[in-house]
């Protein structure tokens, strides 16, 4: 018996909602005994939530969450996985761009003995600079996760939702799904899915999103920035040592020192921008320390429709 939540994650997107929904009513009764759909709100400014109010009242497998602020993909989708009750979970965008009728394909995959299964689109409908900022995401996320999968990666992924127990503890103020599934396990998988073009609206992601987005995973979840700072302090310290053993030798074999204020200027100028990156890299750490030890809410649940809201 296959039971299967499907969260995704909805910022204005109002205009793309009653068409993905129509498509997944059609598609989930021929792949589980059991579903639903969890559509988690982010603080949406357009009329989302009261389409996501319309669609609970359409289809009784759907279940709307609206959170208290705007707190990002991740952190909704965290809100949603949490609140999944059954023992598959496929996660999808709101814009149309993965289309339902791929979910199978996920799901055969993760049925050959794998945890995480992605949906690498076979082509991507994005623009250059967007493309160009993924792959460097992708890459941040390869360092971060430790696993060569993760250029496949995408917000198009199906697991079974006894990994969110590796993560039931996670409070961190920055949040990726992908990371975490990684606390988890390390039986990854990727197919090749259709990757539409959106239909409705732009993109929320830009080309300086994506790259934060990407320094963010660099330093929340991983110390090889540091590694990298002290790996350019030793090289900078190797160079001072050639350069003091150059000095030395030039004096005890000729007699004079080495000439030119352009000269000096130049290794104080190197070393001291070796200083200041690795201070930079310190200081970016420590941020992350301040912002743990506020201890904010990953995201706070204003609303709830369906189950929860008869449970409750």
């Amino acid at each position: 018996m296959t039971t299967l939540s499907v969260v995704i994650p909805i910022y204005s997107s109002a205009a793309s909602l009653p068409e993905l929904l129509a498509e997944l009513a059609r598609v989930l009764p021929g792949v589980a005994d059991a579903f639903e759909v969890v559509m988690v709100d982010d603080a949406s400014p357009d009329e989302s939530w009261r389409v996501i109010e319309e669609l609970s009242g359409l289809y009784p497998f759907v279940r709307g969450m609206q959170l208290m602020r705007n707190y990002g993909q991740h952190n909704a989708l965290l809100c949603g996985i949490r609140a999944a009750r059954y023992e598959l979970i496929v996660t999808m965008d709101d814009d149309l761009q993965h289309p339902p009728d791929q979910i199978p394909a996920l799901l055969a995959e993760l049925d050959k003995g794998f945890d995480v299964v992605y949906g690498a689109p076979e082509a991507e409908q994005h623009g250059l600079l967007r493309d160009l900022a993924s792959q460097m995401t992708k890459l941040a996320l390869q360092g971060a996760m430790g696993v060569q999968i993760a250029r496949k990666v995408g917000a198009f992924r199906a697991f079974r939702t006894n990994l969110r127990d590796a993560f039931a503890n996670f409070h961190g103020p920055i949040v990726n799904i992908d990371v975490l599934l990684t606390w988890g396990t390390t039986r990854f998988s990727a197919v090749d899915v259709r990757h539409h073009a959106r239909k409705y609206g732009q993109s929320n992601y830009t080309f300086r999103k994506l790259v934060r987005h990407a320094l963010n995973m660099i330093t929340g979840f991983t110390v090889l920035p540091l590694q990298v700072a002290s790996l350019v302090g030793f090289l900078f310290f190797g160079f001072g040592m050639l350069v003091l053993i150059y000095v030395i030798g030039r004096y005890l074999l000729q007699g004079t020192p080495v000439e030119g204020f352009p000269f000096l200027a130049s290794i104080i100028a190197l070393f001291a921008g070796a200083q200041l990156f690795a201070l930079g890299i310190i200081g970016e750490y420590l941020a992350r320390m301040y912002l743990r030890s506020m201890d904010r809410p990953v995201y706070t649940v204003r609303t709830t429709l369906g189950a929860e809201e008869a449970e409750s």
